[in-house]
């Protein structure tokens, strides 16, 4: 489908306008009820990694289905071979040639350990005052429950006000995000005449500041590994036999600390083969963002930033790859002393990936590089839990141009493009499989604290995000082929 927009930037058809001036003053009455309803799906504790939780994932899955059909749309939970997929339909209410949206997002969230360091249970939301006025704070608040809200919210307006969204929509919403996304390329193969669409908005990103909106324009990808070396065949008393055998936790130590030579660079052999450089212009437009690093690493609590000698923290986070532990155990983690040499010790860890990478390709030099620093005797078992590429956006596509009219509309300054150092393996999916590329335009903050305790998410980009959705698809509803 050769889409273009039909009108000149900043009109709209007299009906269209009529209807958008009543949705954006619907969204904004019921700001209390968008509220009650987030809280209501944050308080099911849908941790798609953990077994236990199960049942609260397919509860999840229906309750976005009992929503959107109260909206019209044709829903269901469908099974996979993980937990459920939301799959929704409407046939919009603007007639032929108008593009039809796939919404994409995921209603699982991360587990909420360490449990002691929220202020608040994580599964009872809290609407509590910030310096930016009232915060919801919860797990999923951000990540990604409230920013799928902002765009039932906005087809929730359309409905009420005219009958149905003004273009044919489609929604995926999956729930094993969090969890690797075992079951979201199969499903989309199995469902791909059903998913066929124009373009996919996807709301799982962040916003350059709270005034100022954003659509991302790349993300890194990712290999995830986990490692782990085995040494004695059982744990041993450290005091007969300290000094005499290589300490699995000092060994696995050891290995991690190669990975990284001393300029900051990743030290696996051809890691940066192939890695495409930012243009230019690229990097000229992100040093007009304004960019506060020292501000950036105060919200993490860190005033001292690290990485790549020679190049910005945006460099960084947005085009360069990285090598991180995300988790690393063996022996006694209990409280008080025992003196034990572990018979084995395991790491999590994570490249981010930037584009000129082959994941796979990654995948296997990590690998090599970790099996040639084995002690004698000992093995290194690894296990991938998933790799994806990176991913960068047409910025001359219509519909960024229909995304950054809205957003202006919404917001009264024009979109800031940008990089994301995190990974959406479903964007790479839908345009593998697919066929179309996504528009990345997403609400959260920095400091919004995504996976981490006290995760949360603005009342007011909440608000916006939801108006700028229902403005977007208002200038989707303006386009014909």
């Amino acid at each position: 489908m050769n889409l273009r927009p039909i009108r000149a930037e900043g009109t709209y058809p007299a009906r269209m306008q009529s209807h958008l001036d009543s949705i954006l003053k619907r969204i904004d009455s019921d700001e209390r009820g968008a509220i009650e309803r987030l809280c209501d799906f944050l308080r099911i504790p849908s941790i798609s990694t953990d077994p236990a939780h199960t049942a609260d994932v397919a509860h999840a899955a229906e309750w976005l289905v009992r929503d959107l059909r109260s909206m019209g749309f044709n829903a269901a939970s469908v099974p996979t071979i993980g937990h459920p997929m939301v799959l929704a339909t409407h046939p919009g209410t603007g007639g032929s040639g108008a593009p039809r949206v796939l919404f994409y997002g995921h209603y699982d969230v991360q587990p909420a350990d360490p449990i002691e360091l929220w202020d608040s249970p994580p599964f009872d939301p809290q609407l509590i005052d910030g310096p930016r006025g009232k915060r919801i704070v919860a797990r999923g608040a951000v990540d990604d429950k409230g920013q799928v809200m902002m765009f039932l919210e906005a087809l929730r307006a359309w409905h009420e006000i005219a009958g149905g969204p003004p273009c044919p929509v489609t929604l995926m919403i999956e729930g094993e995000e969090e969890s690797g996304s075992v079951s979201l390329e199969p499903f989309m193969n199995a469902h791909r005449k059903e998913l066929q669409c124009d373009v996919a908005v996807v709301s799982d990103t962040g916003m350059w500041d709270i005034n100022t909106p954003a659509i991302t324009t790349s993300l890194r990808g990712l290999c995830y590994l986990e490692a782990t070396l085995t040494g004695p065949s059982h744990d041993l008393h450290s005091g007969m036999y300290g000094g005499s055998l290589r300490n699995p936790i000092n060994a696995l130590a050891a290995m991690i600390t190669s990975m990284h030579d001393s300029s900051g660079r990743v030290a696996v052999k051809g890691f940066y083969d192939g890695v495409l450089e930012p243009t230019a212009e690229v990097l000229a437009s992100w040093q007009k963002l304004g960019f506060d690093e020292a501000e950036f690493l105060g919200e993490a609590g860190v005033r001292v930033g690290w990485g790549e000698v020679g190049r910005s923290c945006l460099e960084r986070t947005w085009s360069r790859p990285t090598f991180d532990c995300n988790g690393i155990f063996g022996g006694y983690t209990g409280i008080g002393a025992k003196t034990v040499i572990p018979s084995k010790a395991t790491v999590k860890f994570s490249c981010r990936l930037v584009a000129g990478q082959d994941p796979e390709r990654i995948k296997s030099l990590v690998e090599a590089h970790l099996q040639a620093q084995v002690p004698p005797g000992y093995t290194l078992e690894i296990q991938s839990h998933g790799v994806n590429p990176a991913i960068h956006v047409r910025t001359d596509s219509p519909f960024v141009a229909c995304a950054s009219r809205a957003l202006k509309r919404v917001f009264g300054r024009d979109a800031a493009l940008i990089g994301s150092g995190g990974s959406i393996p479903a964007v790479g999916s839908i345009q593998r499989i697919l066929g179309v590329d996504s528009l990345l335009v997403g609400f959260g903050l920095d400091d919004d604290r995504v996976h981490s305790p006290n995760e949360k998410f603005e009342v007011t980009c909440l608000m916006n995000g939801a108006r700028s959705h229902a403005a977007m698809l208002a200038e989707f509803g303006a386009m014909t082929t």
